[in-house]
């Protein structure tokens, strides 16, 4: 099965991921002083932006920033996206909704079925302008991952995944009306 967990603690020079952010690096630990209890402080450099935040012990599993996936799970992730049977809520905003919570939740394979229920979609109709900027924040988020968890770049891991959503819905009609 898939490590996706959280981890009881991290150490400088970790990679995490944060969840719709892409890869973290713990620059620092610190235990910190407040209304007179002490924490334990994660300080992450967002690489993606470049960016600073700082995290509670306490409130890393609240907000899903767990490990980078191990090189063995890329195998499970692509037996996922081969595998044809996808949901697809067609009410627009309770989709929306159920999209954006598989998001935050920060888990690859919630990622990864949220690229994959789209861009089925995708080819049912056109996306509204939210759903197609969701979709490739997905991808990206999965195939940063998936790069850095093997040996493959990030073109490389673009295309398996683009290869494998076409191959895996080839039978779909396009275009069809829903």
């Amino acid at each position: 099965m898939l490590e996706l967990g959280f981890m009881d603690c991290f150490k400088i020079g970790d990679r995490v991921i944060y969840p719709n952010q892409g890869l973290g690096l713990v620059v620092d630990v610190q235990e910190q002083a407040y209304n007179g209890e002490k924490f334990t402080v994660y300080h992450l450099r967002l690489l993606s932006s470049n960016t600073l935040v700082m995290v509670p012990f306490s409130s890393c599993q609240e907000i899903g920033i767990r490990k980078l996936i191990a090189g063995g799970a890329v195998k499970e992730i692509f037996d996922f996206l081969k595998n044809g049977a996808v949901e697809v809520t067609m009410n627009w905003k309770g989709r929306y909704k159920e999209h954006i919570g598989l998001m935050k939740s920060g888990t690859v394979l919630d990622m990864v079925a949220v690229l994959k229920s789209l861009y089925y979609l995708s080819l049912l109709k056109p996306l509204s302008f939210r759903e197609k900027k969701m979709m490739e924040k997905a991808k990206e988020l999965v195939v940063s991952e998936i790069a850095l968890a093997s040996s493959m770049s990030t073109s490389q891991i673009d295309r398996k995944i683009s290869t494998t959503l076409s191959t895996c819905f080839k039978d779909v009609k396009v275009g069809l009306d829903v």
